[in-house]
């Protein structure tokens, strides 16, 4: 009995001691994984800080992105062309926009093109078919827009994006509606395209049904339209898209709208017609979140409406030489935000330079045209100091609103007699003169207004 007793302690024993030699291998186990998980844990917080941290940092890491990957993309530009499905197997395109955007700058554009822009050879024999609108509604490809667009405006756009009604509508009440300040008052009725159009001017949540009215309105039952200052009918619509897509981006690119994505895509998946390779988009994507909408240029292909032809189509004749001009400035030049980044890096901005470009040298005020961009941060300043070049003798052909900066600059666009630059800088009570020269400018001086601006 007493063999049999210690032999059974001894089993006892060796358990106890297997158990504990166990629980520290398991303890070590654990720590190493703890250490493992730490390690990795710490080697993706340093490459979200060097992808640039944030929402962004994370999304670039996770997508395997380094410090080189965003230095080595380019600018993205693409042609949206939104379609209204009400009317069987016609397909207008009663949107038209180029769009570019930089994931280096984080600046992007949207170029409106007009709907009756003319696409044929001989204006005075226009028909409705050669209308830029009409093209893909001939044979849905899209393609034949892209080439035209690329005709007129010179760009080498490779993508497309067709949206279809339904995607718009279904978006905004996905994302929860979106806010917006509808322009004037809209009452319009089309039974033919079942659309019914009745909104009150003034801020509003609009969900998808309502969007769809604000973006297609262009004039009244009664034939009254946008005022003229703000942009008459397609003009004006075109205007209103361009706010409304902004206020889209806006609210679309919220925190919370993460949790929707998966609806958001499927929305897109069904109503959206797209060339765009996943691959090449989505390396710009952990950027895109960071994207400021204040940062975003807006304006309309130049020219001129006539009806000068014998069927009597209204057609939409653009400027060459007016559309050469806005392109470079829109999609080249670049020149206000570079001109804004050298001043935050020390350099001197208080030097004017004369370059090889068109030289103006003009003592006479009323001969220049200016521009005025409000970077203060408050609306009021804007007209405060139009009213104040103006009221000096000088021609504001231009004005808009640009990223908040802290001090007011005066760009030397086309080498601008400096005693006028300085009479500005005198007219105004602030800025700094800057010379950020291009001969493809539509202005001889930009004046962006800053905080120091009283």
């Amino acid at each position: 009995m007493e063999k049999k007793q210690i032999r059974e302690n001894k089993k006892k024993e060796i358990k106890k001691r297997n158990k504990k030699t166990k629980v520290k291998t398991w303890k070590k186990v654990l720590l190493m994984i703890f250490l493992i998980l730490a390690i990795a844990a710490g080697i993706f917080a340093y490459r979200v800080h060097v992808n640039g941290g944030g929402v962004s940092g994370i999304l670039a890491t996770a997508m395997g992105h380094d410090e080189n990957t965003k230095k080595n993309l380019g600018e993205f530009r693409v042609l949206i062309l939104g379609i209204s499905t009400d009317q069987e197997e016609v397909d207008l395109t009663d949107t038209i926009m180029v769009a570019s955007y930089n994931p280096n700058t984080q600046k992007a554009t949207l170029l409106s093109i007009p709907r009756d822009t003319y696409t044929g050879k001989n204006p005075k024999k226009a028909t409705a078919y050669e209308k830029i609108n009409s093209l893909y509604s001939r044979k849905h490809r899209p393609d034949e827009t892209l080439e035209a667009i690329n005709e007129i405006t010179g760009l080498n756009i490779e993508y497309y994006v067709v949206v279809k009604t339904e995607a718009l509508i279904k978006l905004v009440d996905v994302i929860g509606g979106v806010t917006f300040n509808v322009p004037i008052d809209m009452d319009y009725d089309d039974p033919t395209q079942n659309l019914h159009i009745h909104l009150k001017a003034g801020e509003q949540v609009l969900n998808g049904d309502t969007a769809e009215q604000v973006v297609r309105f262009r004039h009244n039952n009664n034939g009254t339209s946008y005022p003229e200052e703000y942009g008459d009918n397609d003009a004006g619509r075109m205007r209103t898209q361009r706010e409304f897509i902004m206020q889209v981006l806006k609210q679309t690119a919220k925190p919370d709208n993460i949790l929707n994505i998966k609806q958001i895509l499927d929305i897109a998946k069904e109503y959206v017609i797209t060339n765009i390779d996943f691959n090449v988009a989505k390396d710009y994507i952990p950027y895109v979140v960071e994207f400021n909408t204040e940062n975003l240029l807006t304006a309309t292909l130049p020219g001129t409406n006539t009806n000068e032809n014998p069927s009597g189509v209204w057609i939409f004749i653009h400027n060459k030489i007016e559309t050469e001009a806005l392109v470079q400035e829109l999609f080249f030049d670049r020149d206000i935000e570079q001109q804004l980044e050298s001043t935050e890096e020390g350099i001197d901005s208080n030097t004017t330079t004369t370059g090889n470009q068109v030289s103006i040298n003009s003592t006479n005020k009323k001969e220049l045209k200016i521009e005025v961009l409000n970077g203060s941060g408050e609306s009021n300043k804007l007209q405060k100091v139009v009213n104040q070049l103006e009221g000096a003798g000088y021609k504001v052909t231009r004005t808009g609103s640009t990223n908040v900066t802290t001090k007011t600059t005066i760009v030397n666009k086309r080498d601008v007699n400096s005693t006028l630059l300085k009479n500005m800088k005198d007219v105004i009570g602030a800025g700094e003169i800057s010379s950020s020269e291009s001969s493809s400018s539509k202005v001889d001086a930009t004046i962006i207004i800053g905080k120091d601006y009283q």
